[in-house]
């Protein structure tokens, strides 16, 4: 009796059927999302688009004191495991190795780029990393800048 009662209930229910249930709330879900993808679009054309972040400078240009202040890093990092020439101190230790130059790129705004991380074997690898300049130009601003001949001339059109 109670499996023909259960019957009974499944047919009133099936009786709008699978494709008109699926097409009824199928419908109103594709309303929605077409409601949603309009009003993202509608966002995306109002905010500004950058067509080209401005160029980094990496221009650096050493301190005078760049040996003093090394070689306190050097001496506050290592600690008393220094050898008697601070400029001989090897970076084996990847973690000190890591704070050393961590400290130094955040002080000085100028950090060693990783294709050169595996050059600095000592703390004078180091030095003689941070106490070269780098200018920010191209060679082309270069020739621009410097006496041509005559019969030489650049100009860029932009």
């Amino acid at each position: 009796m109670a499996a023909a009662a259960a019957l009974r209930v499944a047919g009133r229910r099936s009786a709008l059927g699978a494709p008109a249930r699926r097409a009824f709330w199928g419908g109103l879900r594709k309303k929605e999302k077409e409601v949603e993808a309009d009003k993202i679009i509608h966002q995306e054309k109002s905010e500004p688009s950058l067509i080209c972040p401005p160029p980094r400078s990496r221009s650096y240009l050493p301190p005078e004191d760049i040996q003093s202040c090394l070689e306190s890093h050097v001496k506050e990092i290592f600690g008393p495991s220094l050898p008697d020439n601070w400029l001989q101190t090897p970076l084996k230790e990847n973690k000190l190795k890591y704070r050393l130059l961590a400290q130094l790129a955040a002080e000085l705004s100028h950090a060693v780029p990783n294709s050169q991380l595996h050059l600095m074997r000592s703390a004078e690898d180091v030095l003689n990393f941070y106490s070269t300049p780098v200018k920010d130009v191209s060679k082309f601003d270069e020739l621009c800048a410097a006496e041509l001949p005559p019969n030489l001339k650049i100009i860029w059109q932009q």
